[in-house]
Parts: C-alpha cells; sequence; structure tokens
C-alpha cells in the first residue's frame, strides 16, 4: 500500500512539474503606448528707458538710452525726454500699463495747436488710453508673436513763459519729478483692462 502511494505522490508530482512548466512559457497578449506632454511656460515682460539729455534738455550725443535725468528749468524753454517702454518680443497677449505722476504740470506750457500738447495730451496722441477711473494711469495691448515692439510714451515737455510768476515755480526743488512706471500683465483672464488692472496693482 505505502508502495501504491508512493508512486501516486510520484506521479502527481511529475503532473505538477509539467503544469508548472508549461504555465511558465506562457504569456498575456499586451500592447503598451506612452503619451509625454511638453510643457513651457508664457511670459510678459519689459523695460523703460529715455533718452539720454544734458541738464538744458538737450541730447547727449552717443549716449545710451539711461533711466533718469536732471533738468534745470528756465521759463519758455523746451526739453527733450521720451520715456519709452519696450515689450520683450513674443510676450504673451498683454496689457501694457504706465503710470505717469506729472510733478511739472503746473508749469507746463499751454497746448498750442499744431505747435505744443502738454504731456498729458502727448500721451493720448501717441497711442495710449487713458484707463477709466484711475488718475494718470494709461495703457495698450500687446498681442503674442510680434517683435519686441517700443511704445513712447511722450516726446518732450515745455515750460511756460510765465511760469515764474506761478506759485508752483517756488515749490520746484530735488523733490520735483516726473516719474513714469510701467506694468505688463497678462489678457487671459481678464474682462478688460480696468479689470486686469484692479486685480493686479489696486485702484492706486
Amino acid at each position: 500500500m505505502k508502495t501504491r502511494n508512493k508512486a501516486l505522490v510520484l506521479t502527481l508530482c511529475a503532473v505538477l512539474l509539467v503544469v508548472a512548466t508549461v504555465m511558465g512559457t506562457m504569456a498575456y497578449l499586451t500592447s503598451t503606448d506612452t503619451v509625454t506632454n511638453t510643457f513651457t511656460v508664457g511670459k510678459v515682460a519689459l523695460t523703460l528707458d529715455e533718452a539720454k539729455v544734458n541738464t538744458d534738455g538737450t541730447p547727449a550725443a552717443n549716449a545710451d538710452r539711461v533711466k533718469e535725468n536732471a533738468y534745470k528749468l528756465i521759463p519758455g524753454h523746451s526739453y527733450t525726454k521720451d520715456p519709452t517702454v519696450h515689450v520683450t518680443a513674443d510676450s504673451e497677449d498683454s496689457y501694457i500699463f504706465v503710470k505717469v505722476e506729472n510733478g511739472i504740470a503746473a508749469l507746463e506750457a499751454a497746448k498750442v495747436e499744431n505747435v505744443y500738447q502738454p504731456i498729458a495730451d502727448q500721451i493720448t496722441t501717441n497711442g495710449w488710453t487713458a484707463l477709466d477711473g484711475v488718475t494718470g494711469v494709461y495703457y495698450k495691448v500687446y498681442a503674442n508673436g510680434q517683435p519686441e515692439k517700443d511704445m513712447k510714451v511722450f516726446n518732450d515737455f515745455t515750460i511756460a513763459d510765465d511760469a515764474s510768476t506761478r506759485d508752483a515755480w517756488n515749490n520746484v526743488g530735488s523733490d520735483t519729478k516726473v516719474t513714469v512706471t510701467a506694468y505688463a500683465v497678462q489678457k487671459e483672464g481678464f474682462a478688460d483692462a480696468k479689470a486686469a488692472w484692479d486685480a493686479t496693482f489696486g485702484n492706486g
């Protein structure tokens, strides 16, 4: 009986070995594929500068553009000042804003048709739109795909002939400035320029 049982066990072992060997050579039908995502990032970028000038407002010869200038004001005299925004090529669709704080507005010559425009008028003549409800802020739109774009804010200013008789003349000092600040904000996600400005820079 023991011999018979031993033979049965050996037979089962042999069968199991055969089954294991057959199963080991089998494989599931399979197929694979891969999707790879490539990411780039959008950008908005700009710089702001102006022509280098002498204190009398005449352009300095062979000078690089600069971030600031110093002027000596004289009634009736005109001065070069041409702040220009340079939007980096292939920036995303953007609102380009400038905030102009004009510390000499009370001394500027009045508008004379086809002769002179005060700074505020020059800005709109150069294609900037006044931002509704925000004093001194203007905007333009940049479209993606353009090369670097130059956006001049204004060109010059002229001091009125009678400036020395005005109260503002007596307050001119080292803190008297015309300050231009440029900003860029993506268009995507905003209904209009005002919404982009308010969300990014507030109402100031």
